[in-house]
């Protein structure tokens, strides 16, 4: 755990092979990080990009594209689970994430079918598997925690999603009879990065709106009060040059909670970065916010919709290019 004191830790938002192999082990033997999140944009980039994939594809020839792409991610999965094992076996975390395909995304028996199966597959009780925050999902979320299995709900951009997986993790516990550990992924800086050029002609401050929804989404899970479940803050990488490039994980320092994010934006907190608790944030400090977004003409609620449309969608593109490849 990065901060004993607040319960934080601090995630690696990043699977590529090599990296597994060399950083990713030095990053966990000084305490930077205690867990790995994937997605498929993530496999995508390593995966298209990187040599250390050549050998295996090429030995998985008269497989079908999936085929091929899972065999290479459960191994990739497999390795970081067991990389991260003794951070499991004593409580601290340890976890690695896999995403299901996302076009089940609307598909509840067929998410709950593949989440089990790529559970089966992988053999490692530290892993969780990830699920979009849909209305399917939720159905998902609750079937395999009710197995004992970890899941990770993505893509949550409003509280309602995020109290639609606690309700889920809840009925799914509660059925399993006992805790299973489990993450509600707040999506942060594409909020900002979708209307901050809009707040800047009007004279808002920008890169506040992403943190106060988070904030907002953050108090929303911890009064549900369930067991083994925690805050997740996810897309914290920053894409404007002004602000500095640890920004997204001090401004959401918050008792326990989990930050996941690319390694240079981690590298940067840890050399910079403050350790000071931000969350909670006054209530009337965030309605005065969001007054102003309102003021500015942006319609905050249908900019929340659109970031979860274009997040699956974003999602979705990057699975069928890796199956295009492959």
């Amino acid at each position: 755990m990065y901060l004993k004191d607040l319960k934080f830790s601090l995630w690696a938002d990043f699977i590529e092979r090599d990296y597994l192999d060399g950083e990713f082990k030095k990053l966990i033997e000084s305490g930077a990080i205690n867990g790995a999140t994937s997605n498929p944009a993530i496999f995508k980039n390593a995966i298209l990009t990187s040599e250390a994939y050549k050998t295996q594809l090429a030995s998985l020839e008269g497989l079908s594209a999936k085929e091929k792409y899972e065999a290479v991610a459960i191994y990739d999965i497999q390795k970081a689970a067991d990389i991260l094992k003794p951070l499991y076996e004593v409580g601290d975390d340890g976890y690695v994430s896999i995403e299901v395909d996302p076009f089940l995304c609307d598909d509840a028996t067929a998410t709950i079918e593949e989440g089990r199966r790529l559970y089966k597959a992988i053999g490692r009780e530290n892993v969780m598997i990830k699920i979009p925050a849909t209305s399917a999902g939720y159905k998902a979320m609750e079937a395999l925690t009710s197995e004992g299995i970890a899941v990770n709900a993505t893509l949550v951009f409003k509280k309602e999603q995020a109290i639609e997986c606690a309700k889920a993790f809840r009925e799914g516990i509660k059925c399993y009879g006992k805790k299973v550990d489990t993450v509600i992924s707040v999506f942060v800086s594409r909020v900002d990065r979708a209307i901050d050029a809009t707040l800047k002609e009007k004279g808002v401050e920008r890169a506040l709106t992403g943190i106060y929804n988070s904030a907002l989404i953050y108090d929303a899970i911890e009064a549900m009060g369930v067991e083994g479940c925690r805050t997740l803050f996810a897309s914290t990488g920053v894409k404007d040059d002004s602000l500095p490039a640890h920004y997204y994980i001090e401004k959401l320092l918050a008792f326990n909670s989990v930050n996941t994010a690319p390694v240079e934006t981690i590298e940067a907190f840890i050399k910079d970065g403050k350790t000071l608790q931000a969350l909670p944030i006054a209530q009337d400090t965030i309605i005065a916010h969001f007054a102003k977004v309102q003021a500015a003409g942006v319609d905050l609620e249908s900019a929340l919709d659109t970031q979860i449309a274009d997040g699956l969608e974003a999602f979705k593109v990057a699975f069928s290019d890796i199956l295009e490849s492959l």
